[in-house]
């Protein structure tokens, strides 16, 4: 006797959303034209497809059962996009970590995930620390562009060889939109690193909504900058893709590299932070070039001054966008778009995405008029799952029905989202997050240090500086270099202060809290000439 027929069971599998899928239907339309551009040339749409279903297929082979978490320890490359997509394809969790972790945060997002398989880059693979963390837990490696032959105990495997002879085609894999997609780690205000967890339909749904703000064409290029591990960067590239634009992919900033990729690849979009479009503004280069490609320009993290932002449009780009999103709620969730640029001033966000809605909430859970300064809230198909392992978290993230941000923030009275602070001490510097515990954390555990206070400052270009403020233990001594030297042990780069100042003491209110509002307001303007 045949099994009934369950018409919601089959409709789910024929109308599954799939991000593997994204890619696989892209190359279909688009075949042969440019998806990537990176040093060593075009990586064409079927490229990507073929190259992918065949990393997709080995890791289907090696043993990997729908669900399991894939590690990726990766700067960007053409084999990274390779990997992901590979992942996502398989029905494999995707598990992307940031490359300048300390090696004991590594561990810990290892430990936490359950990662079995890691794909990592090869000079990351060469280092003992990591290497020796590796080991102990028996992860099989997948490392794309070896320096050194593996001399560990645990399984490794060239990329290349993972992939060769594997099936080109796209495997046959029963997904879900609701299946977990992705675990993308986020700093806590605890210090320790949350693992924030997407469907495939929450990323679909973000991808969905960008297609309509960016205005996306496929003869668009953007610049990809920034680090795929992070959510803006994934975000963007998935997005452009989808609509058949190319990227051109590096992995990181120089100004003069970013000037010439706009002139050669005819640029027409670029995802930059602020101090990134200052340096275009001051190169003495600039005016030789032709940026006349350029239709739209994000950026994020900060704000821009009003005289940079009316130099800049009236001398770079015509349009010029403020973009802000959160890992929890798949980026973008707001867009302080073109035609307000130059009609105010000031900690701008805009107005909503299409994919979401964005509210000012009391601590009581009522939502708060225009004008009232509240806790900016969020609800759409682009928010989390949740947290992984951690329902507590989950549920104070999730209260009253909508997604909290931990940002203040008002509505002005035309509807513009205002940023007004932060409800936790989370300091934004360079694009990455750092909280302020783990840093404070670290510091006191140096012999020399009594107390410390770390806060995030204006700067030109990370537009927070991490800035320590210790007190040191009586009759100890200690300089700023030697505090230095402790925390490169034990905080990624992008972690550890830029400046540590010695005080006598710190700030404190009547109940021997630290003021940190105080130490912003009396330091605020230490970078300024920098």
């Amino acid at each position: 006797m045949s099994d009934a027929f369950d018409p919601a069971s089959v409709r789910r599998r024929i109308a599954r959303i799939a991000l593997g899928d994204l890619i696989h239907k892209a190359a279909r339309r688009f075949g042969e034209k440019a998806a990537i551009f990176d040093d060593r040339g075009a990586i064409s749409f079927r490229e990507m497809d073929t190259h992918s279903n065949r990393f997709a297929h080995s890791l289907i082979h090696a043993g990997a059962a729908k669900g399991d978490r894939i590690g990726m320890l990766c700067a960007n490359s053409v084999e990274m996009v390779y990997a992901f997509t590979g992942i996502q394809k398989a029905g494999l969790v995707w598990v992307p970590i940031n490359t300048g972790l300390a090696p004991p945060a590594i561990d810990q997002i290892l430990e936490h995930a359950g990662v079995r398989t890691l794909v990592i880059d090869g000079d990351l693979y060469a280092k003992p620390g990591l290497r020796s963390l590796i080991d102990a837990r028996g992860i099989r490696c997948v490392v794309i562009d070896p320096t050194e032959p593996h001399s560990g105990r645990t399984p490794a495997l060239r990329f290349d060889d993972a992939m060769a002879g594997m099936p080109e085609t796209l495997p046959e894999v029963d997904i879900d939109s609701n299946d977990l997609a992705l675990i993308m780690y986020t700093s806590g205000t605890t210090g320790r690193q949350k693992g924030v967890m997407h469907s495939h339909a929450s990323v679909y749904a973000a991808v969905m909504s960008n297609l309509a703000e960016f205005g996306v064409s496929s003869s668009d290029v953007v610049s990809c900058l920034f680090p795929m591990f992070h959510v803006s960067q994934h975000a963007t590239s998935m997005t452009f893709w989808v609509g058949g634009g190319a990227i051109r992919l590096r992995r990181g900033f120089n100004v003069d590299a970013f000037m010439d990729d706009i002139e050669r690849y005819r640029i027409s979009v670029t995802v930059a932070l602020p101090m990134m479009y200052g340096a275009i503004l001051n190169h003495p280069r600039r005016k030789q070039l032709d940026f006349s490609s350029l239709r739209l320009c994000i950026y994020a993290m900060a704000p821009m001054s009003q005289t940079m932002l009316t130099q800049l449009i009236g001398e770079i780009c015509p349009n010029f966008a403020l973009c802000s999103g959160q890992t929890e709620m798949y980026s973008i969730t707001t867009m302080f778009k073109p035609e307000e640029q130059l009609r105010r001033f000031g900690p701008y966000w805009g107005i909503s995405a299409f994919v979401n809605e964005t509210a000012i909430m009391d601590d009581d859970g009522h939502l708060l008029a225009r004008e009232q300064v509240g806790e900016i809230v969020h609800r759409g198909p682009n928010v989390m799952l949740g947290y992984y392992k951690d329902p507590e978290a989950t549920r104070a993230a999730f209260a009253f029905g909508w997604h909290h941000t931990g940002d203040l923030g008002l509505m002005d009275k035309d509807g513009q989202l205002m940023f007004v602070d932060r409800k936790k001490d989370m300091i934004k510097s360079g694009g990455e997050n750092v909280p302020s515990l783990k840093v404070e954390e670290v510091l006191l555990r140096h012999a020399a240090v009594g107390n410390a206070a770390v806060v995030g400052l204006p700067h030109p270009k990370w537009a927070e500086a991490v800035t320590a403020f210790v007190v040191l233990k009586p009759g100890a001594v200690a300089t700023p270099a030697d505090l230095d030297a402790h925390c490169v042990q034990l905080l990624g780069s992008f972690e550890r202060p830029k400046k540590i100042v010695f005080v006598d003491a710190l700030p404190l209110t009547t109940t021997g809290k630290i003021q940190k509002a105080a130490l912003r307001a009396a330091y605020g303007e230490v970078y300024a000439q920098q």
